[in-house]
């Protein structure tokens, strides 16, 4: 009882470690709070998607849930991936790994650091987005279920460009496609805007499934697409699968 006691001890120390270690990088303040901010205020202003570009609803509307998308995927997979990405380089990992806290709890406590700071996303965002006239309706066990799935997938792309990449090329693979992610996923451009073949693409990502269910359940209280669960459910499950075969400590 008093080892898985000092077990769970370790995790939660090791929890706020991560969680304050994130929030005092100015690149990860950057990337979690101020892009999302300033894109959600930024196109809100200009009106952007307009109502017939977003499907009859309003832009915050449309916007507010495709942002919340945009920051679960900023933790999930950029965060996660780049901090990983250099501490396996410079084989903090393989420490860490060697320290009664063992790797099992390690990864446990990176998992909750992240649900950490996307606590602290929302508790940013949502009022933000309803100070802009946001009304969010729908069901929250709905939207826990969606962005947990969310953010197993996005963090199993991060740790599987962490485990496999040099510190350097994690930080470019990582920001590369979070910025191919963030035009592809209907977070802030509706994949109407996009080419047919380019739209169909799309739907098949995490970061097109994510934002459409946010946007069903949050917007009009609608079912979440029945597309939008699998295409989760299946990255969810592939994404993390890929990390553990291919990881390496150091």
């Amino acid at each position: 009882m008093s080892v898985a006691r000092g077990r769970r001890r370790a995790v939660a120390a090791q929890t706020r470690a991560e969680v304050m270690m994130t929030l005092r990088r100015g690149e990860s303040l950057l990337l979690t709070l101020g892009i999302p901010i300033m894109l959600l205020g930024f196109f809100v202003l200009i009106g952007f998607p307009s109502g017939a570009e977003a499907g009859g609803r309003r832009t915050i509307d449309f916007l507010a849930p495709g942002i919340i998308a945009l920051a679960v995927m900023s933790t999930a997979m950029v965060s996660v991936g780049i901090a990983t990405g250099f501490e396996r380089q410079y084989q903090v990992l393989k420490r860490l790994g060697t320290t009664p806290l063992g790797r099992p709890a390690l990864l446990a406590a990176k998992t909750a650091a992240v649900a950490g700071v996307e606590l602290v996303q929302l508790a940013v965002l949502v009022p933000f987005a309803l100070l802009m006239g946001w009304r969010p309706v729908g069901d929250v066990i709905i939207v826990l279920v969606v962005v947990v799935l969310a953010t197993v997938a996005f963090a199993g792309l991060g740790l599987l460009m962490a485990g496999t990449l040099s510190g350097e090329m994690v930080l470019a693979a990582a920001n590369g496609l979070y910025l191919l992610l963030l035009l592809l996923g209907g977070m802030v451009v509706p994949l109407s805007r996009l080419p047919g073949p380019v739209a169909s693409i799309s739907k098949a990502l995490p970061a097109a499934a994510l934002s459409d269910a946010l946007r069903a359940t949050l917007t009009t209280g609608a079912a979440v697409p029945g597309r939008a669960w699998i295409v989760l459910i299946l990255w969810a499950v592939a994404a993390p699968a890929a990390a553990a075969v291919t990881f390496r400590w150091e």
